[in-house]
């Protein structure tokens, strides 16, 4: 049976979000957001922002969501996909004041923003991993984050699992519903990520983008399962680099000691062989 208004509540574990209540509530009080738009289906949120940001018709705090996303990418041009309803699939265009090297921190801010809001609304702690995945305590992944700059603009999109069950994840993925064998409203979740955002945001930009100053060097590294850990980086080349995570830099660059030295690396996939002390 095909899901229709007239059906909203068809799926009771997926129901659809409610576009005009988000947008009421979340741009009442905001001095960032200014729109809230529920698509129910989308090829990418990021492609079709990153789209508009390039007409130049999109301002900052434009914010979509894609009940389905069908030809989503993540980093290194991964497949993300989910079933209707089952998580977050949002973008949101951000047009930051900062010095252009600063924005490296864009991703890490939205991944401590997104480590926040689902320990407030669902209890579940979670820990990030550079540069743009939100992990589980088990290190299966919740959720990933694509930041694609567009001109003056920056989008970032996040792509979180809620109610995807075991069966429908891949090995290495899990869920808030999953983690926390109960069913997770979306709609909270969404609303105290974006505030969340908000607020990282602002302060980091009245900073000049500065990590220190606005605390958001602290807060991540806080929130960090990646740094003091033994990771292999798989380089765009194609190369691996296998050492310890010591920092992240001031321009949001992982800091690793390889068996040739130090090394800022902006970009790469990161695994974790062996975990810091006192995590698992």
């Amino acid at each position: 049976m095909p899901d229709t208004p007239s059906s909203r509540w068809s799926d009771l574990d997926r129901p659809r979000l409610d576009a005009a209540a988000l947008e009421a509530a979340l741009t009442r009080d905001s001095d960032l957001w200014r729109s809230v738009e529920v698509a129910p289906e989308l090829g990418s949120t990021n492609a079709e922002l990153v789209e508009r940001a390039g007409r130049d018709d999109a301002p900052e705090g434009t914010v979509l969501v894609a009940e389905h996303q069908v030809t989503g990418r993540g980093r290194l041009d991964r497949v993300w996909t989910s079933p209707p309803r089952a998580g977050i699939t949002v973008s949101f265009l951000l047009r930051p004041d900062v010095p252009s090297a600063r924005r490296g921190w864009l991703p890490l801010l939205t991944g401590v923003a997104l480590a926040e809001s689902v320990r407030e609304v669902t209890g579940v702690l979670a820990s990030v991993k550079w540069p743009n995945d939100l992990l589980a305590r088990d290190g299966r992944k919740l959720a990933g984050i694509l930041a694609q700059s567009a001109g003056g603009a920056v989008v970032v999109g996040v792509g979180l699992n809620v109610s995807t069950t075991a069966a429908e994840l891949p090995d290495t993925g899990t869920s808030l519903s999953v983690v926390t064998g109960a069913t997770v409203d979306r709609g909270p979740v969404l609303l105290a990520f974006l505030r969340a955002v908000e607020r990282r945001y602002r302060g980091w930009v009245e900073a000049m983008g500065d990590p220190v100053v606005s605390r958001l060097a602290r807060d991540y590294l806080a929130w960090s399962s990646t740094i003091g850990s033994t990771v292999e980086v798989t380089l765009p080349d194609g190369s691996a680099l296998v050492g310890t995570a010591r920092a992240i830099d001031w321009d949001g660059r992982l800091v690793v000691d390889g068996p040739e030295g130090t090394v800022e690396l902006a970009s790469g996939d990161v695994r974790h062989v062996r975990t810091r002390a006192g995590e698992r």
